[in-house]
């Protein structure tokens, strides 16, 4: 995935904003923090880890199947993307 690495700073910085709001939702759930405090900082969470995962989609999508020459390729490819929208909607 040549795009990861071209795109290896950006990555990382969103990863580790993910990670730092996963350590804010176990401090809340270890120390009893209110409800509705948890539940936004799960929301937080959740809207941090689906917007890398459609930065990587994005990149994924332009780097291996519109960029690609093959068309077996840019199929086999598309297959791949096909397969990791049915796991993510489970």
């Amino acid at each position: 995935m040549a795009h990861t690495h071209k795109n290896k700073k950006q990555l990382l910085t969103r990863v580790r904003r993910l990670g730092g709001q996963v350590s804010a939702l176990e401090t809340a759930l270890e120390q009893g923090g209110d409800c509705a405090d948890v539940l936004v900082q799960v929301a937080a969470v959740r809207g941090a880890a689906h917007s890398l995962l459609m930065e990587l989609l994005h990149d994924h999508l332009q780097e291996h199947v519109v960029a690609a020459e093959d068309p077996q390729v840019r199929a086999d490819e598309a297959q791949v993307l096909v397969e990791l929208l049915k796991r993510y909607g489970r």
